[in-house]
């Protein structure tokens, strides 16, 4: 098992990017523990996405995107690659402001010092480092996340009503709940993880030394079996954190009148009932670690999707001049990114925007995942299940009438 963990443990730690937290927190100190059941939805469905997205890249040897131009005409595909680099930056953008408000919580320094540190931080490691070595290091920051389950405890909870709330959907009403209901389905189901979960899996083969697409095409029943447990064990963990995350929130914010968040501030005091004066400092780690794993992951989803869709050279395990487009993209992507926090925009605002921006273009982007893991030639002979069908049947439809919803209600 322990040998199995790798793309999918990182994908489930960059899933509870800043952005993520921000929406969590804030459907958690608007609503209460209304959506807690979203967790109990949004678990099954994200695995199953993930899993299957995985097994496209592992049996085919080649990315999302490439699989994609096989089955859809490149003007729709460009289309969906376009909106999908558009919500990556603005995502880039808003985690970057999230980090650089929860650093500037510490030190009296603007934070916009902090984006542009963070930016250059960010892009250095990318391009001269292997993005696993990077990850295996951070991700161990992420753990600082549990501590909203601690305080959970700590606060003390009517365990009676969680339940309730857990096992029986409380469904919005408003115009303002459905679109907290689509950024949380938004960024805990995320158009940039489907293409980077597919990528890393061709990563991993070429790695094995699987050099050429011929040698990558086809698994073995246990390799799939192995990233079906990696992909599992990540999803369970994120959406978890999530769990505890509008828990804890609903418990101490929500609870003490605290229903907008507007600062980093306001959602770093969800932790003081354990943390003490220490909650700034937890909440920074936390926000700055799941940072620093999801903009690579961002920029490189994006610019990995171009790179299958125009036939550039590609990967985060290759050196600059062996890959300049794709690298390009990567850092133009983020130095926009900077320059969008420029503008005054509200930094928990941002983050919880992209994930509703998210949540409307994952469904498009579904209904081409079914296509392609149903498909026995292109899939080699190993098509997905039925129930894996099923449940990314039941993800797209469900996002589509949460982003229909917002819209009409």
């Amino acid at each position: 098992m322990l040998r199995s963990l790798g793309p999918g443990i990182i994908t489930g730690a960059a899933d509870d990017d800043p952005s993520g937290i921000a929406t969590y927190s804030v459907a958690g100190a608007q609503l209460g523990t209304k959506l807690l059941w979203t967790a109990l939805l949004t678990w099954p469905l994200m695995a199953a996405v993930q899993m299957m997205c995985a097994r496209i890249g592992k049996v085919t040897g080649q990315g999302l995107a490439g699989n994609l131009s096989k089955r859809f005409p490149q003007w729709l595909l460009l289309a969906l690659v376009i909106a999908l680099l558009g919500a990556n930056t603005i995502n880039i953008a808003a985690d970057l402001a999230g980090m650089a408000d929860a650093a500037s919580m510490l030190c009296r320094i603007n934070s916009r010092w902090f984006v542009v540190a963070f930016a250059l931080l960010i892009s250095w490691a990318t391009v001269k480092l292997e993005y696993r070595q990077i990850a295996n290091v951070l991700k161990w920051m992420v753990l600082v996340l549990f501590a909203y389950p601690i305080t959970a405890f700590v606060v003390g909870a009517n365990w009676g009503q969680v339940l309730h709330d857990t096992l029986v959907p409380s469904m919005p009403h408003t115009r303002d709940e459905w679109a907290t209901l689509v950024a949380i389905l938004g960024t805990t189901i995320s158009p940039y993880l489907f293409f980077w979960q597919a990528s890393e899996e061709v990563e991993e083969e070429k790695l094995a030394g699987q050099s050429t697409l011929a040698l990558r095409k086809g698994a073995t029943i246990a390799e799939l079996e192995l990233r079906n447990i990696d992909v599992g064990v990540g999803a369970f963990f994120s959406n978890m954190v999530m769990f505890f995350i509008i828990l804890t929130t609903a418990l101490t914010l929500n609870r003490h009148g605290i229903t907008h968040i507007e600062t980093s501030r306001q959602a770093a005091e969800a932790l003081r009932p354990f943390a003490g004066n220490f909650a700034a400092v937890l909440f920074t780690l936390g926000i700055i670690g799941v940072g620093f794993l999801a903009i690579p992951t961002l920029a490189g989803s994006a610019a990995y999707a171009f790179a299958e869709t125009l036939g550039w050279r590609q990967g985060l395990n290759k050196k600059l001049k062996q890959a300049r487009w794709f690298y390009a993209l990567i850092l133009t992507s983020t130095g926009v990114g900077v320059a969008l926090n420029f503008v005054g925009v509200n930094p928990v605002k941002a983050l919880y925007w992209t994930a509703v921006v998210n949540g409307l273009l994952a469904p498009f982007l579904l209904v081409g995942i079914l296509v392609v893991a149903s498909d026995k030639k292109l899939m080699q002979g190993q098509p997905s299940s039925h129930l894996g069908l099923a449940f990314v049947a039941i993800a797209a439809v469900a996002m589509f009438v949460a982003g229909v919803a917002m819209f009409l209600v």
